[in-house]
């Protein structure tokens, strides 16, 4: 039996083993946790609006019927691809196919002493950190000393101008200024400070005509200081320097930009972009190496098409399922396809009742965008009981503007 060896239990590989249906195959599945995260969402469970169990589902779980599928949880160190080997922490695979789907990690664009004073978003791990960190700001404040420590412990920063940085600056505002504006008695809540930080001169840059406008229009009339053309010079303990502001902050997110996993950088003879990522084939493989393909955030390429494949869930469920389909159906190099992606459009939610959307030449924003936005997130979570257990509590939280998983789950010192 052929053995196909994935790496990376994200959209793309997982999208990848769920394709894999021929029996006489065999998969195995590696990623360093045990569940596959739905990150769209990941900003919910930051700020207390969903629990984690609602975005994120066990891979044994959700590959249980696949009976050629087997999972392993491990750390992939190095790839050897003279020899067909991946190194893992615990042990070392052979393969005769092998998918790199690892994604990203956050990136600080050279300057990764930054990383010990902020927060990034790309794991549970990283969202619960960032609920944590803002839930304690506010009990902090309640018992501060003086207004001048509870300004400062109320004043949060945020990072990048991409929908990551806009979700999570509106989510926060809302949770300030609408869900625990009656829930202290010392603080005003209201008065907490969200500053979202872009570099470039607009929102949402990859958003076609007025919608960049109107996400800072509707995040300014939210409370959010909105500062563009301001790149961050640095970032201390407690501050942030961006432009010629400096801002003093417990709490600064960084969701400004990305960059390939450290994997990448094993690989041998192979070319790298500047953010690391690999540059691939039109079939997705890697040059020299027709056995061996990359698919997802991992990936450099531009389709045969002439489109620039962006690093978002739809494009690294396509990849995944057409590297899928070439190993299964197309093992030789020489008569595989070229890759096209389809671009279902873009989508990104400000805050209750607002977001924006771009399909084909059509723009949306306001409430129905918003609308949209909710249905297809439903959609694509992966089982039925999270589509219920999230939608009733948007429902609950849009009646209520209540959010239930404000839980501190251990104490500030740990």
């Amino acid at each position: 039996m052929k053995h196909v060896l994935i790496l990376g239990g994200g959209f793309a590989g997982l999208e990848c083993a769920k394709r894999m249906r021929d029996e006489n195959i065999r998969v195995t599945l590696v990623d360093r946790w045990n569940h596959h995260l739905f990150q769209p969402l990941l900003y919910q469970v930051a700020s207390g609006a969903l629990a984690m169990a609602e975005i994120a589902q066990p891979l044994r779980s959700i590959l249980s019927s696949h009976k050629n599928v087997a999972t392993l949880m491990d750390d992939v160190v190095h790839i050897d691809l003279p020899n067909k080997q991946v190194q893992l922490k615990g042990r070392v695979l052979d393969y005769d196919f092998l998918v790199i789907a690892l994604g990203a990690k956050t990136s600080f664009f050279g300057h990764d002493d930054w990383a010990q004073h902020t927060l990034g978003l790309k794991s549970l791990d990283d969202a619960m950190a960032i609920r944590k960190k803002v839930l304690l700001a506010f009990e902090e404040a309640e018992s501060a000393p003086d207004a001048a420590v509870a300004e400062k412990l109320l004043t949060m920063v945020v990072v990048g101008g991409g929908p990551t940085g806009v979700e999570m600056a509106g989510s926060l505002a809302e949770l300030a200024q609408r869900v625990l504006k009656d829930d202290f008695r010392h603080i005003d809540p209201t008065r907490a400070k969200v500053h979202l930080i872009e570099a470039g001169p607009k929102l949402l840059p990859m958003f076609p005509g007025g919608l960049p406008d109107y996400t800072r229009e509707r995040l300014e009339s939210m409370g959010v200081t909105v500062h563009l053309n301001c790149p961050v010079k640095e970032v201390g303990e407690g501050y942030v320097i961006a432009g010629d502001q400096r801002i003093d902050s417990g709490i600064i997110i960084w969701g400004a930009g990305v960059e390939a996993s450290a994997v990448s950088r094993t690989l041998a003879g192979v070319t790298l972009d500047r953010a690391g990522r690999i540059e691939v084939l039109p079939d997705l493989s890697l040059p020299g190496h027709p056995e061996v393909f990359a698919a997802g955030d991992i990936v450099a390429l531009t389709d045969k098409n002439g489109i620039k494949v962006p690093g978002v869930s739809p494009a690294a469920i396509q990849m995944g399922s057409f590297i899928a389909h070439s190993i299964q159906n197309k093992p030789v190099s020489s008569t595989r396809p070229a890759f096209a992606y389809w671009d279902k459009g873009s989508m990104a939610t400000i805050g209750r009742s607002a977001a924006v959307v771009s399909f084909a030449g059509v723009q949306m924003r306001g409430f129905i965008a918003w609308l949209m936005w909710l249905f297809v997130h439903l959609v694509f979570l992966m089982n039925m009981r999270n589509r219920v257990s999230v939608f009733l509590h948007w429902a609950w939280s849009y009646c209520t503007w209540q959010r239930g998983a404000r839980v501190i789950q251990s104490s500030r010192d740990s």
